[in-house]
């Protein structure tokens, strides 16, 4: 038998994903968002409108956001000012309150943690618009991802970081302070499901109907998580790792999930 009980949660802490993934690409703020990112590509960077769309793609595609896209090729586009542009201009009337989420994510008894590659004021936002401001314990985000890019004196001085990349993987669970082995990372993004479980962490894959290959469990809707991992719930008292140990182990998963995926 194992150190932990049978009847105790596999899971300290859950990693949750934001955009899509605790609200539902289909209401029009994905929808918004590209737009966003095509008129910034057009009126920022001076590309025709017929070419913004295929290169918004291609930049994700390849480097994770348009923005980290941009300052890979060379342009000395502010993060602040993008994502100011990009983000502070959508409709988030669309957002409605998600009382039964809210329930759902209360009586959960581990720790929560956010974690988007999107900027907090986005983050802050939009969980406000839901009414989940209170139900995590902290917004790992691309100001925690990317300390250091304010301080850039060129765009390649320090490369964007999101999810899927390791690095950003890494930073994101030393600052989650977590097992990887203990915990859960909900995400709609199959890339990002693939780089949660080469760290060693369980996956789920949300608002898919089909497993990834990396995907332990699979989510059409978030609420619909007690009933796809209902051993969430199965706490023990006298179950809680030991955190310094923890943090030793997570490291040495670290390096050896690194060399794998040859980050």
């Amino acid at each position: 038998m194992d150190s932990y009980s049978k009847s105790s949660s596999p899971f300290d802490c859950l990693l949750f994903d934001l955009d899509d993934t605790l609200y539902s690409s289909k209401i029009g703020i994905a929808e918004a968002l590209r737009n966003n990112i095509d008129d910034f590509l057009v009126e920022k960077c001076g590309f025709s409108q017929h070419k913004a769309p295929s290169l918004r793609s291609e930049l994700f595609k390849t480097y994770g956001s348009s923005l980290a896209g941009l300052r890979a090729l060379g342009y000395n586009i502010d993060a602040d000012e993008y994502h100011s542009f990009v983000h502070g201009r959508l409709p988030y009337n669309l957002i409605k309150q998600e009382p039964q989420l809210r329930n759902l994510l209360r009586s959960i008894p581990q720790r929560k943690i956010i974690f988007t590659n999107s900027d907090r004021n986005h983050a802050i936002a939009a969980l406000k618009r839901l009414g989940l401001e209170d139900c995590f314990e902290k917004i790992i985000c691309f100001e925690t991802m990317n300390p250091n890019l304010p301080n850039s004196t060129r765009p390649d001085q320090f490369p964007v970081l999101l999810k899927p990349s390791m690095d950003a993987m890494k930073i994101a669970l030393r600052a989650a302070d977590v097992d990887p082995r203990r915990t859960l990372f909900l995400d709609d993004n199959s890339r990002n499901v693939a780089a949660g479980k080469a760290l060693g962490l369980s996956t789920v894959l949300v608002g898919k109907t089909v497993k990834s290959p990396e995907a332990d469990y699979v989510l059409e809707k978030i609420h619909n998580l007690a009933q796809v991992v209902p051993e969430i719930w199965a706490a023990a008292a006298g179950d809680r790792i030991n955190r310094s140990k923890s943090k030793s182990d997570m490291d040495s998963i670290l390096v050896t999930a690194a060399a794998t995926v040859g980050a």
